[in-house]
């Protein structure tokens, strides 16, 4: 599977507090990658060249600022009870919209809202409980924009197929 993700350039304490907050509450995926925005999400490994492609297009866009100012809680469908928590940008939204809809031709069934996951909880109230604490402690975060990479997810990890920095 193939992804394509913007990677956060945050102040020291807040790149430590996200990384804190996914290795206790979203384990699983902290060991694999760090904050991130996911633009394409488990696309298969024959648009890797089309991936590549736009990417490397990608280089003349100008590198942007980005506010994550509000938590928002997921509930999964049942039978699950499990809820995802992430943090959501106001400022620099439209611009991540933008990328996900150049690296995504075809619309997805669900619209796309960026985001940086921060846990994976068994109930949504503890997910709501996490939240509050979170925002109380650490929001808001700002962070710039510089640069996009295309990861294929193999079986030691994550390997990066190809990097491209935003433009000044």
């Amino acid at each position: 599977m193939l992804y394509v993700v913007a990677w956060p350039l945050l102040a020291e304490a807040d790149d430590i507090a996200l990384r804190r907050l996914r290795a206790q509450y979203h384990p699983r995926e902290a060991d694999l990658i760090g904050p991130h925005f996911t633009l394409v999400f488990g696309a298969a490994v024959a648009e890797e060249q089309r991936l590549g492609a736009a990417l490397a297009e990608l280089s003349a866009w100008r590198a942007f600022w980005f506010l994550l100012d509000r938590l928002v809680r997921h509930d999964l469908a049942p039978p699950s009870r499990a809820a995802y928590l992430y943090a959501a940008p106001a400022d620099g939204a439209a611009e991540l919209v933008a990328l996900h809809d150049v690296l995504n031709p075809e619309p997805g069934r669900d619209a796309f809202e960026p985001h940086v996951t921060l846990g994976l909880f068994d109930r949504p109230a503890e997910a709501e409980q996490v939240a509050r604490i979170v925002e109380r402690q650490h929001l808001p975060m700002h962070g710039r924009i510089e640069e996009l990479a295309l990861l294929r997810r193999g079986e030691s990890g994550l390997d990066t197929l190809a990097r491209v920095r935003l433009a000044g």
